[in-house]
């Protein structure tokens, strides 16, 4: 598994015109603050001796290279649910800079972090994204075929980034279960819980059967400068749809694009 593992990872990183490398020395801190910086100007300062002491602990990250010159990266570490007393890896961070990003270098990266866990015995990787990007949406549930089955409003507080300064930092959770190969789950919506009116969020609509979707803006980046009134409904109607959503039983297991809307659907009607 893990050989196949890594073989479809580097296979993805000569795609995406990259070569994938673990983060071990002190000088790759430099090069990840280096990523970061440019991915979110103005966030909080990461201490070098964190980066350096996740390579120590084993939860070496990894990069995007050409060349010299390192393009991306994904870092994470080694948790136990205190729930399921299992092992997962919750993955933190994954940057490429800013002019070659959408180019699969994220898409390398991910499966460079699947193949690392998978050596390791590690079956599932966990992270949290903004519900209303609607790329890393279909990246994290489409692509990679993760599900999202928790929601928490402000779940980081107020950030300081200019990526995210300003807003609410509503989070999804995913769990990405690394033996199952890449890819989108066979599921589709049959109804509603909350669609596109006209540009603005139509009125919640109680999510009832087996399955529901929920739209967000196509460009909430876009969205936000340009319309602050509209991306604030969007912010607070797409939380309540969610909520009711997972209160049903739903989880959010598909992104449909030409809809920009999540599928959610019982967990139980998730293929395997």
């Amino acid at each position: 598994m893990a050989r196949d593992a890594w073989a479809l990872a580097h296979e993805a990183a000569r795609e995406a015109g990259v070569e994938l490398r673990p983060l071990s020395e002190l000088d790759d801190a430099d090069r990840i603050l280096a990523v970061m910086g440019a991915t979110w100007p103005g966030h909080e300062p990461f201490p070098r001796e964190v980066l350096r002491a996740l390579a120590d602990s084993g939860n070496v990250p990894f990069g995007a290279f050409d060349g010299d010159e390192m393009l991306g990266y994904v870092l994470g570490w080694v948790g136990i649910d205190p729930q399921e007393q299992r092992p997962h890896v919750h993955s933190h961070m994954l940057a490429a800079v800013p002019d070659r990003r959408h180019r699969g270098i994220g898409y390398a990266l991910k499966l460079a972090q699947r193949a690392q866990a998978l050596d390791r015995s590690v079956a599932e990787v966990r992270w949290t994204f903004d519900p209303l990007v609607a790329r890393n949406g279909y990246f994290n549930l489409h692509k990679l075929g993760a599900v999202a089955d928790r929601f928490d409003r402000n779940h980081y507080g107020a950030m300081v980034d200019e990526v995210n300064a300003g807003e609410r930092s509503d989070r999804f959770t995913v769990r990405w279960d690394l033996e199952r190969e890449p890819g989108p789950h066979d599921v589709e919506a049959n109804a509603f819980a909350l669609a596109d009116e006209d540009g603005w969020p139509s009125d919640l609509r109680s999510p009832s059967g087996r399955s529901a979707l929920v739209s967000i803006p196509a460009d909430y980046a876009e969205l936000r400068p340009t319309d602050p009134e509209r991306a604030s409904a969007w912010r607070e109607a797409s939380a309540h749809a969610i909520e009711a959503c997972l209160e049903a039983g739903m989880i959010a297991a598909g992104f449909d694009r030409d809809a920009s809307g999540y599928v959610f659907t019982l967990r139980e009607d998730v293929p395997s």
